[in-house]
């Protein structure tokens, strides 16, 4: 018997074999490929790139430089006075901004009545203020000298700022009160309250009455009462009457001025209590 061998390589399907233009084509196509992955890794390397230089400089950025303050409601100060308010604070950037705080230091100022602050990021705060509205002025003692001071309709004594000549023509000044060693901020005595409610109210009437009267008086009387003597703008009469102020009774001094003027020339004085009219001459 002869041998027989059959070598493998002999039999080997030609068609498996790839051919070199095959080969070329897919390595292109590989490679394309690998530049396509890489221009879109850059691109996505970009835009985050982008959105985080337009997040730190939109944000970022802003939030740890000095904030943004818009005041709104003052009326006496301006908007730059009340930032200097809030120096003490050290508020260097928007995340260091206490609003607590802001709002402890504004509402100490006597002159304002109620604050409100508000932060918005990344660098806004919005503070706004309500005045208080002067119903009537007084003089205080501070060291060693008369000082003018408003007294608001709730009778809180802040200090006179900038009133316009014809604002001040109809807010009355009111002396004898016991207010000589009060500060600003602090409340008249509970017992002239009723006072200060009856010029608000007269205030709020379209007829300015207050511009014919220069000054109140508040007169002591025994156990704890007091009386009014109001002193006529342009005039040296000087007018009695008791606690109740209101318009029918500013009417009643009017005419009782012009009818005792026009009989007794030389009257100092004219009583208005216990309903009806005297008079007293020099």
């Amino acid at each position: 018997m002869s041998d027989f061998s059959i070598r493998i390589d002999d039999y080997a399907d030609d068609s498996l074999k790839l051919p070199s233009s095959y080969s070329e084509e897919t390595g292109k196509r590989v490679e394309k490929d690998n530049v396509t992955k890489a221009i879109k890794v850059i691109f996505v390397i970009l835009l985050f790139c982008i959105a985080f230089e337009f997040v730190f400089y939109k944000f970022v950025s802003p939030s740890i430089k000095a904030p943004k303050v818009n005041v709104t409601g003052a009326k006496t100060y301006s908007a730059m006075e009340v930032v200097d308010l809030l120096r003490p604070m050290n508020a260097t950037n928007w995340f260091n901004f206490d609003v607590e705080s802001a709002v402890s230091i504004l509402a100490s100022v006597s002159v304002f009545d109620s604050v409100s602050v508000k932060k918005t990021f990344p660098n806004k705060i919005y503070i706004n203020i309500v005045e208080r509205e002067p119903v009537a002025l007084t003089f205080v003692n501070s060291n060693g000298r008369s000082v003018a001071m408003q007294i608001d309709k709730n009778g809180v004594i802040f200090p006179e700022k900038r009133i316009s000549t014809e604002k001040q023509s109809v807010i009355p000044i009111i002396s004898g009160l016991p207010v000589e060693h009060m500060t600003e901020g602090m409340r008249i005595p509970s017992k002239y309250r009723p006072l200060i409610d009856q010029i608000a109210s007269i205030r709020n009437i379209s007829q300015k009455y207050f511009a014919a009267i220069s000054e109140i008086c508040v007169v002591p009387k025994e156990y704890g009462n007091y009386e009014l003597m109001l002193i006529p703008a342009g005039s040296k009469i000087k007018v009695i009457t008791d606690r109740s102020l209101n318009e029918d009774a500013l009417k009643y001094m009017m005419i009782a001025l012009d009818v005792v003027n026009s009989i007794e020339p030389d009257v100092t004085e004219i009583d208005l209590r216990y309903g009806s009219v005297s008079y007293r001459k020099r």
